[in-house]
């Protein structure tokens, strides 16, 4: 028996499709914690068990980890809370539920940076890790997938593309590092929780296949939208004030900011890329087959 946290979402939206076509052979059910099961694929409807409600819901997880083998987590972001509370707080319970029911595999999503002097201060990343240390210390095997930035990041500015040809951040022009879809690190995870001969507990790199700079996706960009694109460099206390007057939570800004800045100065060049670290998706496939549509989409007028 397999659970899937967050099965409606970016990463576990794949994993479920992928486990869906792999996990019968494998002799293995399926279990989904969602809030909305209306929002779950048609293709699960049948083939899978739904628990309803959050998986930071202690009873809730008390009825979905009964009988569990491995569990696919996955905190969804909180921007009213602290990164604390956000990332190991959300998870306490299920730590306990984990311990109660004798689950024996977790594979986690979390972030690149452990081990590095950038660690401790990296904003939503050191919350990251601090989570991987309780699921670790709960006794069971884990596998936290250690993630670069995601290309679906990018679809945040999709209308700014479309309008002005821009998008922003706030790291270097220049500065390269990895990044990856989504996709590639649901297969990862499906991977993992399909064949679990693996013990203790470490990091699995998810990398892509390619480092690159804002100056480099602007080209890309260009090259597969067939329009201009640009990078505009935003300034650090800007994208503070903006998301603070949002109406996020001032600590959860912070984090963001601290893990941006973390990243401009390297945190995740930290890893090599070596075939077991890469994924096989390109930044040019991701435009062509996400991107593309979404900025190009037909204007609707009403």
């Amino acid at each position: 028996m397999i659970v899937i946290t967050a099965p409606t979402g970016n990463i576990g939206r794949h994993l479920l499709s992928l486990l869906l076509e792999s996990a019968p052979a494998a002799g293995e059910a399926l279990r989904v914690i969602v809030r909305d099961p209306a929002r779950l694929p048609d293709a699960a409807r049948g083939r899978v068990e739904v628990v309803t409600g959050s998986h930071g819901d202690a009873e809730v997880l008390d009825r979905a980890f009964e009988g569990a083998d491995a569990v696919f987590w996955l905190v969804p972001p909180d921007a009213s809370l602290t990164p604390q509370d956000a990332w190991t707080g959300f998870t306490r319970p299920a730590v306990q539920a984990l311990a109660a029911h004798g689950v024996g595999h977790v594979v986690g999503v979390s972030a690149l940076g452990r081990g590095t002097p950038l660690a401790a201060r990296a904003g939503l990343v050191t919350a990251s890790l601090a989570m991987d240390d309780l699921i670790a210390g709960a006794g069971v095997a884990y596998r936290a997938l250690a993630n670069p930035s995601f290309f679906e990041n990018l679809l945040e500015e999709a209308d700014s593309i479309r309008e002005k040809g821009v998008f922003t951040d706030v790291v270097e022009p220049d500065r390269r590092a990895p990044f990856v879809a989504v996709a590639d690190i649901a297969a990862a995870a499906a991977r993992l929780l399909l064949d679990r001969s693996w013990t203790g507990t470490a990091d699995v790199p998810v990398l892509g296949p390619q480092d690159l700079s804002p100056d480099e996706v602007a080209r890309i960009m260009t090259e597969q939208l067939g329009r201009p694109v640009r990078y505009e460099r935003r300034p650090f206390d800007e994208m503070y004030s903006t998301l603070v007057g949002y109406g996020l939570n001032e600590e959860f800004v912070q984090g963001i900011v601290d893990m941006k800045r973390a990243k401009d100065a390297g945190l995740d060049a930290g890893v090599t890329r070596t075939p077991d670290t890469g994924s096989p998706t390109t930044f040019e496939q991701w435009c062509a087959r996400t991107l593309k549509p979404a900025v190009l989409k037909p204007a609707v007028f009403s």
